[in-house]
C-alpha cells in the first residue's frame, strides 16, 4: 500500500457553492443507500475533488493538491476518506486505466488542475477503522466495511488551469443552447467529491486547454 496521504475536499469546510460539505465529501454528505439506483449507468471518466490548501481537522491537515500527489513515491497514492455512499459507489465502478480530472476544491479559485489515472480498483479504506484518523467511522466493522478507496497516479498538469467560473459559464451556455456540459455533475450534483463524466464532457474539457478563457456572459 502506498504511503498514507490526505486526499481531501471539504469535510467541515465550505464547498465551491459556499455550503457546508464533506472532505472529499466525507461524513457530512452521507446519503442513504436505499436511494441508490439498482442499475446505475456505467462511466469511464471521472472528476475527483481534493483540497490544495491547509485546513486542519482533528489535528490532521486535510491538504492534498495535485502537486502533493506528484511528489508521492511513483506519483501514486490511495484516495481515502470518502464518506458519501454515492461517491463511494462511483469509486467502486472505476476501472484500472481510466482517467480522471484532479479538481482543486475549497480554495481561492476552484478548478481542474490536472489529469490522474486509476491504477488500483476499489478496495477497503483502512482509515474507517483508525480511531486517530479524521474519517474514523465507528459504525463500520472489519467484517462488513462500509467504505472503499482507489489508488490514483499523477499523469500531468493541465496546460492551463480550468477554473470553476469558466466551466460554469459553459454549463449555462450549453444548458440554454445545447452542448456537452449541459448536464455536468459538477453543477447538477455539486456536493459530490467523486463525480462521473461522460466521454463527451471529458473530451470537451480537455479541448479547453488550447482555448483562451471563456468570456461569454449571459
Amino acid at each position: 500500500m502506498p504511503p498514507k496521504k490526505r486526499a481531501r475536499v471539504t469535510k467541515a469546510g465550505k464547498d465551491d457553492d459556499g455550503e457546508t460539505a464533506g472532505a472529499k465529501r466525507k461524513a457530512t454528505e452521507k446519503t442513504k443507500e436505499s436511494t441508490e439506483s439498482a442499475a446505475p449507468p456505467q462511466y469511464c471518466h471521472w472528476l475527483m475533488k481534493s483540497e490544495p490548501e491547509s485546513r486542519f481537522e482533528n489535528g490532521v491537515d486535510m491538504k492534498f493538491g495535485i502537486k502533493d500527489l506528484k511528489a508521492m513515491p511513483n506519483q501514486t497514492s490511495c484516495w481515502d476518506g470518502v464518506r458519501n455512499y454515492q461517491a463511494r459507489n462511483f469509486m467502486r465502478q472505476m476501472k484500472d486505466g481510466q482517467l480522471a480530472f484532479f479538481y482543486h476544491s475549497n480554495c481561492k479559485e476552484p478548478g481542474i488542475a490536472g489529469v490522474i489515472k486509476i491504477v488500483k480498483e476499489a478496495y477497503v479504506d483502512h482509515t474507517q477503522f483508525d480511531k486517530k484518523d479524521a474519517h474514523f467511522d465507528a459504525s463500520s466493522k472489519p467484517d462488513n466495511p462500509k467504505w472503499s478507496m482507489v489508488d490514483v497516479q499523477y499523469q500531468r498538469m493541465m496546460k492551463r488551469y480550468i477554473p470553476l467560473s469558466e466551466l460554469k459559464k459553459y454549463h449555462l451556455q450549453h444548458r440554454a443552447d445545447g452542448g456537452p456540459l449541459k448536464d455536468m455533475a459538477l453543477f447538477t450534483r455539486a456536493r459530490l467529491s467523486v463525480q462521473p463524466l461522460t466521454t463527451e464532457e471529458f473530451d470537451f474539457i480537455l479541448s479547453l486547454e488550447e482555448e483562451k478563457p471563456f468570456r461569454w456572459t449571459k
